[in-house]
């Protein structure tokens, strides 16, 4: 029980399907108490479903891209619990339009979209998350190969992915003497409802089942176990990294490309 009396709040459920579940699932596995968002009315229904099969967990309304929200969801938070003990980020968006086509066409406000919601949101929820964090805690956000490589398609989510693993290096070092650590996981591809957005999803996991050295996609559940080392004491040397859950793929060569 690695984190039994630990306390953690899980931002990005979405469905059954969201890597963020997947995450609430081995944390809560392992003792944790979790607190949960749902990003609006339409998906209340689906988040309250799952979040009712554990126990002593409760959601909040919050879209990270409003402060206020933000702030209402951290007081939320607050009356539940004295402290936090991790926090996991799980958000991103680009307007569909942006996510086909030509990165060259990307628009001024898709742009700041992209940014504003992927990238900038974790700077956000972890400031405010931080005065429940006195005793340290551990930051948790997603990420993926397009930060760093080009992958058709992915246009300027491959560049928010990028500021937001840069993110993820500058509250680690301001975050540090506050023994709080921040990480990131880059997960291969994986068809959740955040992906459906990105033209050629499908062939994507296909390509990475038929390359990657373990020869198989990337399971939710990977990411989730990832996601339990990094946020218990096991991972408590770690801090600012990017670390793969993608069965090798990142490592590749050209082969890696798909079009």
């Amino acid at each position: 029980m690695l984190l039994e009396g630990k306390k953690g709040l899980i931002i990005g459920v979405a469905n059954k399907h969201s890597i963020a579940w997947a995450i609430a699932q081995s944390a809560a596995s392992q003792g944790a108490q979790l607190l949960f968002n749902y990003q609006n009315e339409r998906l209340r229904e689906n988040v309250e479903e799952l979040v009712a099969t554990m126990p002593g967990a409760k959601a909040f309304p919050c879209d990270v891209g409003d402060d206020a929200q933000i702030e209402a969801l951290i007081q939320s938070v607050g009356k539940e619990t004295a402290k936090l003990d991790f926090l996991v980020h799980s958000v991103a968006f680009a307007p569909r339009e942006e996510l086909t086509g030509q990165f060259v066409n990307t628009t001024r406000q898709g742009f700041s979209t992209a940014l504003a919601v992927s990238a900038y949101s974790l700077v956000a929820v972890t400031r405010a998350a931080l005065p429940l964090m006195a005793d340290g805690g551990s930051v948790v956000t997603l990420t993926y190969l397009g930060a760093e490589r080009v992958v058709p398609h992915y246009n300027v989510m491959g560049v928010a992915k990028a500021a937001l693993e840069a993110t993820v290096r500058y509250l680690a070092h301001d975050l540090g003497p506050k023994n709080v650590r921040v990480n990131a996981i880059s997960a291969g591809p994986i068809k959740t409802l955040a992906a459906r957005g990105v033209s050629g999803i499908s062939k994507m996991v296909d390509h990475h089942r038929e390359f990657a050295p373990l020869r198989r996609a990337t399971e939710q559940g990977e990411v989730g176990d990832t996601a339990l080392f990094l946020v218990s004491s096991l991972g408590r040397g770690i801090t600012g990294e990017v670390i793969y859950v993608d069965g090798g793929y990142h490592i590749l060569g050209s082969l890696a490309s798909v079009e």
